[in-house]
């Protein structure tokens, strides 16, 4: 698919500059990695389009291990590059097509992608497929509809320069579009960013 080709095209050639780029946003980082900790303590725990591995090497020494993804082989170079840990394993993967058996995982994490991949819908089911029954998913999402006038023009100059954004929602929006998609969002949070940033923990919808 050629618009899944230019994406990861994307993300090769940026991937030396992304932890700068989301170096702005350290605070609400920072906020996320507090949320994020308790919910994968002694966990196992699969995170799909980690880039340079920032979410998984900040919180690794809560999980029990963790399998971090990406589809940009260049951005899991960079993320193997100062990778510490045993508990953490890097690998290129699709994340509409994941090489794990039924029910692998407690936790899924899935950051800031769901807004840029063509059908997010298909990627969560998926993440059900591969997350156990009592299993959490944690899908934080910059939520770019409700910006300010300076967040729409960062946004429009993100899409010239070839940023990949499919899908503009406000927090609400995105919270309707998790529920539609058979997930329970247990506990939601905005978090103040260069865009809002909406942190949502979801587990399965019983069926």
């Amino acid at each position: 698919m050629k618009e899944m080709r230019d994406h990861k095209n994307f993300w090769d050639k940026n991937a030396g500059r992304y932890d700068r780029f989301m170096r702005k946003d350290r605070v609400a980082y920072d906020e996320m990695y507090e949320l994020i900790r308790p919910v994968v303590k002694d966990k196992t725990v699969l995170e799909l389009a980690t880039g340079t591995g920032l979410i998984a090497k900040h919180i690794v020494n809560a999980a029990a291990h963790i399998e971090a993804t990406d589809a940009s082989a260049e951005m899991i170079a960079e993320a193997k590059r100062d990778n510490r840990s045993t508990k953490l394993y890097f690998s290129v993967q699709d994340m509409f097509c994941l090489p794990y058996a039924k029910e692998s995982f407690n936790v899924v994490i899935v950051s800031n992608a769901l807004h840029i991949v063509p059908q997010p819908e298909k990627a969560l089911a998926e993440i059900r497929r591969v997350l156990k029954d009592d299993g959490v998913l944690i899908a934080p999402t910059f939520t770019h509809a409700g910006n300010s006038f300076s967040g729409k023009v960062r946004a429009f100059f993100m899409k010239r320069v070839g940023f990949p954004l499919h899908s503009k929602w406000t927090s609400a929006e995105y919270l309707r579009f998790l529920s539609q998609n058979g997930w329970t969002v247990r506990k939601s949070a905005v978090l103040k960013a260069s865009f809002p940033l909406t942190y949502a923990e979801c587990v399965k919808l019983e069926v």
